[in-house]
């Protein structure tokens, strides 16, 4: 499997919903190579490191396939113009969420990534684009995109191709954990909840999540 860039997009913190909520899911293209670190692009910021950023969530794909769907149901929306309008780092075209799975990992230019679990959408995404509904119509449609934590540091730009190099679990993709975790598919699969609780590879936030949630069946 081999993708192209589109795009690389890094953001900073701005004002966002009001002064005390800053922001930094406004991202914006970078031209030539840009460093790629254990935390992500170089230049790219935060605003609240709780839930965003670290190792586990380094670099935030999202695919630029899901831009039509999104352009068939809100219309031609200034966001959708370019990439970058979902807050992502990495743009790409020719990998979704069925097709790739938690702990692929990927040369994505000269770095080496490892997928490490979906994006699960918060109010950001509806407040950034002006449209109440938009975060649940994401989560519905799982177009959520995916995070990488990073392996190798190296570099990237728009151009570059990002190429699998090794599949570990091909049966658990990020369309499959994130309807058990995010969508709540787990009530009916404790039996999946339990492996995801154990899996190593997949981000410890996830894994609380699905540990939580099989507590819950108890």
């Amino acid at each position: 499997m081999t993708a192209e860039i589109l795009s690389v997009q890094t953001g900073t913190i701005t004002p966002f919903r009001a002064p005390d909520e800053p922001s930094a899911i406004a991202k914006f293209p970078k031209s030539g190579l840009v460093a790629i670190g254990m935390l992500g692009l170089a230049g790219d910021e935060q605003a609240d490191p709780v839930h965003h950023g670290g190792p586990d969530k380094a670099i935030h794909h999202y695919p630029f396939d899901h831009y039509p769907f999104w352009h068939g149901k809100i219309g031609d929306h200034p966001l959708l113009g370019a990439p970058g309008g979902f807050g992502e780092n990495i743009s790409a075209l020719g990998m979704i969420e069925t097709e790739v799975c938690i702990g692929d990992r990927f040369r994505l230019g000269s770095a080496l990534v490892e997928l490490s679990h979906g994006r699960k959408p918060c109010w950001k995404i509806s407040h950034r684009f002006g449209l109440p509904k938009l975060t649940a119509q994401v989560v519905k449609t799982g177009r959520a995109g995916w995070y990488y934590r990073v392996l190798e540091p190296g570099a990237v730009q728009a151009g570059d191709r990002i190429e699998l190099i090794e599949r570990s679990l091909p049966e658990w993709t990020v369309e499959r954990t994130f309807d058990l975790i995010v969508r709540g598919a787990g009530k009916q699969d404790p039996a999946a909840l339990r492996r995801l609780a154990g899996m190593e590879v997949l981000a410890a936030a996830w894994r609380e999540s699905a540990a939580k949630a099989l507590a819950q069946l108890s």
